[in-house]
């Protein structure tokens, strides 16, 4: 295998490792970095203890371990071993140990030193998986600080070199040119109104007729894999159709990545895990959906959920490359080449989509002082690090300082998120360990025990399952448990207790607290969660007839997100088991059709509403606030505002005397009134008592200035006093009759500077007569005309021409006349 285009920088390599401890590798697909770049270290006098190869996915990692076994012409567990999570070949003769990235991640945590490992490789650094950018910051953090002579060596076809060598403290960058296989891209385009399986058996028939070779085609996900497998099968009987994705038995994946043995053409339905990594034999033909799966953190549903999205130029790249590996190929494309210019250039690293719960619970662990100090191509977002350690507090694995406390240890040492670890602990309590270990599992391996929404189902199929995947799974779900239990005797004189079992719905429950939920539909498709958002479960589900569900799973947005995988639980078990999360809470609505607040005592489960009283003592404290809530909502017009306060507030606002503004009421509620609020739970308080609490806001010196600029009355010169509107479009307005103004020749003014009072001159019969700001121009002008009409309305009245000369009274012209009579005697 001397021929293959890694080996032309291979020397480069080393004597880069021999001279540094670091090196970044850029090699395109097919160049044999994956299988022959660790074998080439074992040779190198610094390199005397194991090589790890860390891998994107188990498949790959175990095809990649294999292939080195057999250049070397041994099986995998000897020279070359293999780690996964399901699966594992290794022996004390291995040297180079290929693991998944989690896997390594685990493994520094336990041993930061790294003994007896020379170098680790970090193969197809490109997918940015948030293990691999953990895993990356961790062992340069080791290497700068306990193993200055670790190498770390940095793979990938597809990476900003420089970017990854500057992380590595100038590190070289080494490049292969690889094989110059030709390769042709067809562009098929998209139809919006066909479904990917048609479109994809569609593509496979044609490449089937037109071109030579096996077929590899990409789709997004397994159900769409299956669907056309159907397709294909009807209408390609003679073609071998082989899926690989990682619910596979590993037997079936290896049939998968070589060629048969028969000769037959095969056709290869792949998820991204045959995207890098995997050389899959005899293929020379790619049809790609060119859809990418990829998991994302719904923060407000707090649920990973599988999104679907347009695979990136990049990804296309890689995949369009495993056609032309081993000699010239074609990459059927379904999509427009018009359109590929604008999808994005990358997928976006996982550390800003995914949930940071569990990198959060690894750097508590490993001590990390300042994250964004560590050797990151991109920090971990501060927001989301926030959320995820309010998580962990919530769980227990988090003191209020952010440290790691006892229990956070032992969840750390268990091999699955951080809440799934803690239900892990929480049932080895009870002598569950075991059953909660199984139920973790069915939650992260897709296809255990079948298919369907009711996790209880799905354990009790699993149990009878053969295959390796199952006995592997079952091995694993093992091997947590006594962990579990050894960790939780360690610690027993912390956290041990005297407990019985609890149902598999309790045990999820303490994983996901947030997720206990209650049916709120006759059909079982609407469901509340205690954590208050709603969730939707498909009707023909068994779990339709729960009452109470815990979800272990759902996909879709935050707002009715479909329920994939759940737990139903009793009634009696929510009371008897979860009480400790049951409350009493006293709530307060506000009842717009009475204009009253009510009380309400209820008993809840967190958003789930158990039984609802009326409260008969509420926190008259809490009353008031939502009185005022309401009276800030609507505004001081809720309020019964008699004329006296209405006429302060209109008088402040023309003396422009800020603190009896609405906006500055409303904002000092508290302290004018709520007083007036104590003991009631309606907003009917007296109007005298709210225009005293208004006045009691301006201190003497707002009072004189109020009356100086803004009195509240007009004295007239008869002797009346009137109320003076402020609140008129017309400006500051007063009504009087008009008698009452005889004997001024001069209109009357109000504020400073000085503005004519608006005069609404009335009759004695109280009619309007005229509005005026000029009362010598009324009495010099239309007053002839008033008085004309008035002598024939009122004779009784005065009605003189001049008026300016007369002496002001309401008295008719008798009783004025008696009156001076008097006078004069």
């Amino acid at each position: 295998m001397s021929d293959l285009p890694i080996h032309a920088v291979l020397p480069d390599l080393l004597a880069a490792l021999r001279e540094g401890n670091g090196a970044v590798l850029i090699a395109p697909p097919g160049a044999g970095k994956t299988t022959a770049v660790a074998p080439a270290l074992l040779a190198e006098a610094w390199c005397t203890g194991q090589v790890i190869v860390l891998s994107p996915r188990r498949v790959a990692a175990r095809a990649a371990a294999e292939r080195m076994a057999e250049m070397l012409g041994e099986d995998a567990g000897e020279t070359v071993g293999y780690v996964t999570r399901l699966d594992a070949k290794k022996t004390a003769r291995t040297r180079v140990l290929v693991m998944t990235e989690a896997i390594f991640v685990a493994t520094i945590l336990g041993d930061p030193d790294l003994a007896g490992v020379s170098a680790v490789l970090f193969d197809e650094a490109h997918e940015r998986h948030l293990d691999s950018d953990l895993g990356l910051a961790l062992a340069i953090e080791a290497q700068g600080v306990l193993r200055e002579d670790l190498r770390i060596v940095v793979m990938s076809a597809t990476i900003d070199g420089s970017r990854f060598a500057a992380l590595m403290h100038g590190a070289p960058v080494i490049e292969s040119a690889g094989k110059a296989h030709p390769l042709t891209i067809r562009w098929l385009g998209a139809r919006a109104d066909v479904k990917v399986e048609a479109a994809m058996a569609s593509a496979i028939q044609t490449a089937w007729r037109e071109e030579a070779g096996d077929i590899l085609a990409f789709l997004p996900g397994v159900a769409q894999i299956e669907r056309t497998a159907d397709l294909l099968a009807d209408r390609l009987p003679g073609a071998l159709i082989l899926p690989l994705h990682g619910q596979v038995e590993p037997s079936a994946q290896r049939i998968a990545i070589k060629r048969d043995s028969g000769g037959r053409r095969r056709i290869v339905l792949a998820t991204s895990i045959a995207e890098t990594s995997l050389t899959l034999d005899g293929v020379s033909v790619v049809v790609d959906a060119g859809l990418s799966r990829r998991a994302e953190f719904d923060k407000a549903a707090g649920v990973t959920r599988l999104v679907t999205t347009p695979a990136s130029q990049a990804s296309a790249a890689q995949r369009a490359g495993r056609a032309a590996r081993q000699g010239p190929g074609v990459a059927y494309r379904l999509w427009e080449e018009a359109g590929h210019a604008g999808r994005p250039a990358f997928d976006p690293p996982e550390v800003m989509t995914s949930d940071l719960a569990p990198l959060a619970l690894t750097l508590a662990q490993w001590g990390a002082g300042e994250v964004a100090a560590m050797a990151w191509l991109d920090s971990p977002p501060a927001p989301a690090l926030v959320t995820a350690r309010g998580l962990l507090r919530t769980l227990g694995a988090l003191d209020d300082d952010g440290r790691i406390t006892p229990h956070g240890r032992a969840m750390a040492r268990l091999s699955m998120e951080p809440a799934l670890a803690h239900m892990l602990l929480f049932a080895a309590e009870r002598g569950q360990a075991e059953e909660a270990a199984r139920l973790a599992l069915l939650l992260q391996e897709r296809g255990l025990g079948g298919r369907g929404e009711d996790l209880e189902r799905r354990l009790d199929r699993w149990r009878s399952e053969r295959g390796s995947r199952s006995d592997g799974a079952r091995k694993l779900a093992g091997r947590w448990a006594d962990t579990a239990v050894k960790v939780l005797r360690q610690a027993q004189h912390e956290r041990g207790c005297d407990v019985g079992p609890v149902p598999a719905g309790v045990l999820l429950a303490e994983a996901f607290p947030d997720r206990i939920a209650r049916t709120r539909s006759a059909s079982g498709e609407e469901w509340l969660s205690s954590g208050g958002r709603g969730y939707r479960l498909d009707p023909a589900s068994p779990l339709a007839t729960a009452k109470w569900l815990v979800i272990g799973d759902a996909q879709g947005e935050a707002k009715g997100a479909r329920i994939t995988a759940a737990v139903a639980l009793d009634e009696a078990d929510v009371v008897r088991h979860l009480s400790h999360r049951i409350e009493e809470r006293h709530s307060l609505s506000w009842n717009a059709g009475e204009g009253r607040v009510e009380a309400r005592l209820e008993r809840r489960l967190g958003a789930i509403v158990l039984a609802r009283v009326p409260d008969p003592k509420p926190d008259p404290d809490a009353v008031a606030a939502l009185l005022m809530a309401q009276v800030r909502e609507a505004g001081l017009s809720s309020l019964p505002l008699g004329d006296s306060a209405r006429a302060l507030i209109e008088r402040a606002g023309y003396a422009g005397l800020e603190m009896l503004s609405e906006a500055a009421l409303l904002a000092s509620l508290e302290e004018w009134l709520a007083p007036l609020l104590i003991g009631r739970r309606d907003l009917g308080v007296g109007a005298g008592k709210l225009h005293e609490a208004l006045l009691s806001r301006l201190d003497w010196n707002a009072r004189a200035e109020l009356d100086r600029v803004a009195p509240a009355e007009f004295r007239s010169p008869a002797g009346t006093n009137h109320a003076i509107d402020y609140a008129h479009e017309g400006g500051p307005c007063v009504e009087l009759r008009v008698q009452a103004l005889f004997g001024i020749d001069r209109h009357p003014c109000v504020g400073q500077p000085p503005r004519p009072l608006l005069l609404s001159l009335t009759s004695p019969g109280a009619k309007p007569i005229q509005t005026t700001a000029d009362l010598p121009g009324f009495w010099r002008g239309s007053w002839k005309d008033v008085c004309k009409d008035m002598k024939g309305r009122y004779p009784r009245h005065r009605w003189p021409d001049e008026p300016w000369t007369e002496d002001p009274s309401l008295k008719t012209k008798n009783a004025f006349n008696r009156g001076k009579g008097e006078h004069r005697t």
